[in-house]
């Protein structure tokens, strides 16, 4: 069966268990491929129709190293907090949660239209600088521009925020 160029019983069948080999949980793995196939539907790349396979299986992997470094950063949390605290969440650090995305969210929305496409072909789509500049038809240089411009314009947010 195919869904967008893939064939889901490959991903069901060769995908999903190279995902939970690495994972070592079922359910994290079915996680990530169902993240996976999110992020493959909503992309705009045109090597999503080229290659959709390579395509998901890159999606994929760079799902698997963001789980390893929230792992990471949860296991480090947990050490510094009492584990009470840390799986009890309040009202109002949700809401402060619900802000800074929001935050984030506008800033990210009102980059000048190629600073944000830049931004999250880099950050959210996974592309490298040199792609950037090749599918875009820009210099290296514009693409790191239009990447500190993105970065300087949300540290200043979170500046302003933490005041």
């Amino acid at each position: 069966m195919l869904w967008h160029g893939i064939n889901l019983q490959w991903a069901y069948t060769t995908l999903l268990p190279g995902i939970r080999r690495k994972t070592h949980c079922q359910h994290q793995a079915k996680d990530i491929l169902h993240d996976g196939f999110l992020r493959f539907a909503l992309t705009t790349s045109p090597h999503r129709s080229e290659e959709p396979h390579a395509y998901l299986r890159t999606i994929v992997h760079n799902l698997i190293l963001e789980q390893y470094r929230k792992d990471s950063y949860l296991a480090d949390y947990q050490q510094q907090a009492d584990l009470e605290q840390a799986t009890t969440v309040s009202s109002e650090h949700l809401a402060d949660i619900k802000q800074r995305l929001e935050l984030v969210t506008q800033i990210i929305q009102d980059l000048p239209p190629r600073c944000r496409q830049v931004f999250i072909m880099y950050r959210i789509e996974g592309y490298a600088q040199k792609e950037i500049a090749r599918q875009l038809d820009i210099s290296l240089n514009m693409v790191e521009r239009h990447l500190i411009r993105a970065l300087l314009d949300l540290r200043n947010a979170r500046a302003q925020f933490l005041k």
